[in-house]
């Protein structure tokens, strides 16, 4: 079997299902998409924009759990129950990280866990 390293945090919700809030292997990280829960509560933030801002701590919570940093992810997949939204977190996403970007997807999806209107998963590599 792989050696798999399984991460847990209390920066990050603890999961809402069957799943692990992140696992390693060979250096690189692949974390569960993260909605706009917030780690202390496990209540919802109320709209789109406090969403995608809980969600970034929470990416945040889980890179520092796992000694990484914004510029070790490579690939995020971003999930929008409206397409509308997307020049906010296009505009965060400037914000949230410095050129050279990660690669990303975007797609629009009908329903999320917990009625959140966005989720963001992300996949990181350990820098030498």
């Amino acid at each position: 079997m792989a050696n798999i390293n399984f991460i847990s945090t209390e920066n990050a919700p603890k999961a809402v299902g069957t799943y692990s809030q992140g696992t390693e292997h060979n250096g690189i990280y692949f974390f569960s998409g993260q909605i706009g829960l917030d780690p202390a509560t496990m209540k919802m933030r109320d709209d789109f924009n406090t969403q995608l801002e809980q969600i970034l701590k929470n990416i945040d919570g889980l890179l520092n759990a796992s000694s990484l940093t914004r510029k070790d992810i490579i690939k995020t997949t971003i999930f929008l129950v409206d397409m509308g939204h997307f020049p906010i977190v296009n505009a965060c996403y400037e914000k949230f990280f410095q050129a050279p970007y990660p690669a990303r997807s975007c797609v629009e999806v009908t329903k999320l866990p917990k009625e959140a209107l966005i989720e963001i998963e992300v996949i990181a590599v350990k820098q030498k």
